[in-house]
């Protein structure tokens, strides 16, 4: 499965505690990120990021470009509700992205356990018929 990290700058460190006391589940998957979040992941786990762009320089805007071409399995984006940010429209399109090709995002730490759960429990692998019926 393709999974991206994305968290706002406040949410960071929540980003790096969940994706640790879940790195067993995302071990073994393609793994995505933005810029420093994917480092801080990395210098706190074994896993490897395939790291994008800061958010505001374009990093969402590369992981909606997998997410438009159905490339992308997962997203775990914990946003700050509470702080503007500058990219706003960047964000909106990302979301809206995953809401025309069905893939599922947790904006949360509490939805994203959900979703992590259903990982480790094998419950997208109705995401492998889609790529495997994928028209090329």
């Amino acid at each position: 499965m393709n999974i991206a990290f994305i968290a706002h700058d406040r949410k960071k460190e929540e980003m790096v505690n969940f994706v640790l006391a879940y790195e067993p589940v995302f071990t073994g998957h393609t793994l995505y990120s933005t810029g420093t979040t994917g480092m801080r992941i990395m210098e706190q786990t074994s896993l490897t990021i395939n790291r994008f762009m800061s958010g505001p320089l374009g990093g969402d805007q590369q992981i909606g470009a997998l997410v438009a071409t159905n490339e992308m399995d997962l997203i775990i984006f914990l946003r700050d509700p509470l702080m503007a940010q500058p990219h706003e429209p960047d964000i909106i399109a990302l979301l809206r992205l995953c809401d025309v090709q069905g893939i599922p995002v947790a904006t949360n730490v509490a939805t994203a356990e959900l979703l992590v759960k259903a990982l480790e429990r094998g419950d997208f692998a109705w995401r492998e018929l889609v790529h495997k019926y994928k028209p090329e």
